[in-house]
């Protein structure tokens, strides 16, 4: 990227266009992956045996499009395009993390909480963010630095987004891969005497919005996984930490988390 490239994309941040298009970006790509939801759509397995549609890369190439379209000097992490290239891209100082279709294995079994993930990398951490749930017509997204996020459903206007007070009965979000005592056992190790499994990034949105108040993640995931629901959730005030205490950190070996808790406050 040139200066005027970054000196563009900083004013497009800090204005908030930025948080403005990507949200319309990952609604077009909504709308192209509803057809393809609960239609029998074909199923094929990637190299690491987890399973990938047309929907999938149909909206990732729509994605990376129209980004390319408005900020054409941006390298981007795109899950499919690592899965098909067998390795992450080299990328520089700022970078687009993209999982077109995060929770595939419940858009694939027809539950709908299934995500679009869009989210702008600066060095190692998460600028920006949206994340959208075609089949509940939601969207949420940080908006500009400094200024909270926010969710709308198709159509509305926005509404500020923000963490809940911890209640006394504070639920954790689960992944649905795991056993039941594993999940009691996270659930309790974050302060929370129930728990709720939950596919995708949605769970990060969920706590954003303050109906549940942590997500405790111990087995493996892609950054492109997290970045967009760590923006939300961090601009709706809530964390997201690494085993050592420190906010999950981006641009890391293979693009591969480690174990993390996503909290509300």
């Amino acid at each position: 990227m040139t200066v005027s490239a970054y000196a563009a994309l900083e004013t497009d941040l800090a204005s908030g266009r930025l948080a403005e298009v990507i949200a319309d970006i990952a609604e077009e790509a909504a709308r192209l992956i509803l057809p393809y939801w609960r239609a029998d759509t074909a199923v094929e397995t990637k190299a690491d045996a987890s399973p990938v549609t047309e929907a999938d890369r149909a909206a990732e190439a729509l994605i990376l499009s129209r980004l390319a379209e408005h900020w054409p000097q941006v390298e981007a992490v795109a899950e499919e395009a690592v899965a098909a290239d067998g390795a992450p891209p080299s990328v520089g100082p700022w970078f687009w993390l993209i999982d077109p279709l995060d929770g595939t294995k419940g858009f694939i079994q027809g539950r709908e909480s299934y995500t679009v993930n869009i989210a702008l990398v600066r060095g190692d951490a998460v600028v920006a963010g949206v994340v959208t749930a075609p089949a509940l017509a939601l969207t949420w997204r940080s908006v500009a630095p400094g200024e909270g996020a926010q969710r709308r459903a198709f159509g509305e206007a926005w509404k500020p987004a923000r963490v809940r007070e911890r209640p006394q009965d504070a639920t954790a979000l689960v992944s649905h891969s795991i056993s039941d005592e594993d999940a009691e056992r996270l659930a309790g190790r974050n302060g929370c005497r129930l728990w709720q499994g939950m596919d995708s990034s949605l769970k990060f949105c969920l706590i954003a919005e303050g109906r549940f108040d942590a997500y405790p993640r111990t087995g493996p995931t892609s950054e492109w996984d997290t970045a967009a629901g760590q923006a939300v959730l961090e601009a709706a005030g809530g964390r997201v930490l690494a085993e050592d205490g420190r906010p999950l950190a981006y641009r890391k070996p293979s693009f591969l988390n480690g174990p993390f808790s996503a909290i509300g406050a």
